[in-house]
């Protein structure tokens, strides 16, 4: 089983067809055929079930497919990393997390870059439970996530945090209430849409229950920007950490105060595996923008309109 027959099997695993396969693949059907075929021979199961038209994965051909991703994409990084040797060029790979993560970043990437013209990157973004994975199993040389994370497997540095907010619909009554704040309290009772990541759920109903009471959660969701559709809609409200996008404008949202808490984002890396040259220079250059952002006493740079937590406010 070579790369080349993974490749293969993958190409025909997205396509299921042969037809389209072989044309995407610029070989002919036959051949494509054999080595599907040869394939299976060798793992002594059944990968596709053959209808007139398409194919289907079986569950081994699923996960097969799963496996041949991952070592193609693992065999194109490694491919890189050693050419990364004769210079800082190369691709760094960073999966990250929505909310303020993608904005620390491009900033991040903006500097870099005109450093180091040369490196390239590729970036995955996702809910903190999928990123870390990623991290785990060395799809990703980075990783921008919220706490809490495995700090016994990874290295970190801090880099931002943001507040707790509640989103409405322009149209529900809290949002008409004035003022960019409201006390948990006033959600005891509404439906909520909640973060799905196991250890947000777990924060939330503790927040709770500091106030004698039972969020309920009507919906738990990985995507901010599905959980901000739903909220448009009126569905529900929608407890998320507070970000840098542009709201829509039949969206308002709030800092939840009593029981304020804020969200700690984080650079990692895996502690126990060899970081390329390039990796370790990327790092290098965060840690120093951050030191100078200190230095000036601006330790995170906020748009105006946003609210930053005090420093003594608790995490999650």
């Amino acid at each position: 089983m070579d790369l080349r027959t993974l490749r293969y099997f993958a190409v025909t695993a997205e396509e299921l067809n042969i037809t389209h396969a072989a044309e995407r693949l610029s070989i002919s059907q036959p051949p494509l055929s054999n080595q599907i075929k040869a394939l299976e021979e060798e793992l002594g199961v059944t990968l596709f079930i053959r209808g007139k038209r398409r194919l289907k994965l079986t569950e081994a051909g699923s996960l097969l497919y799963r496996r041949a991703v991952q070592l193609l994409e693992l065999a194109e990084r490694t491919k890189e990393e050693i050419s990364s040797l004769e210079g800082l060029s190369g691709t760094v790979s960073i999966a990250l997390v929505e909310g303020r993560a993608p904005f620390l970043l491009a900033r991040w990437i903006s500097g870099f870059h005109a450093e180091f013209p040369q490196v390239k990157y590729r970036l995955w973004n996702g809910s903190g439970d999928d990123v870390l994975d990623r991290l785990r199993h060395g799809l990703a040389d980075l990783a921008v996530v919220a706490a809490p994370f495995d700090s016994e497997n990874l290295e970190s540095i801090n880099v931002g945090r943001e507040p707790w907010v509640a989103l409405f619909s322009k149209d529900n009554p809290l949002a008409q209430e004035p003022g960019d704040f409201i006390d948990l309290r006033k959600l005891v009772g509404k439906p909520l849409i909640v973060p799905s990541r196991a250890s947000r759920i777990s924060a939330i109903r503790s927040w709770f229950a500091e106030l004698d009471a039972e969020p309920d959660i009507l919906c738990e969701m990985s995507n901010y920007l599905d959980a901000e559709a739903l909220a448009e809609q009126d569905v529900g409200v929608c407890i998320f950490p507070q970000t840098t996008y542009n709201q829509s404008d039949l969206v308002v949202s709030k800092v939840i105060t009593n029981t304020q808490r804020q969200v700690e984002y984080a650079l990692v890396w895996n502690k126990h595996q060899h970081n390329s040259e390039l990796t370790v220079e990327f790092v290098n250059y965060v840690q120093d923008c951050l030191d100078e952002e200190k230095s000036k006493r601006q330790k995170y740079i906020v748009p105006a309109h946003e609210y930053l937590p005090p420093e003594d406010t608790k995490l999650l």
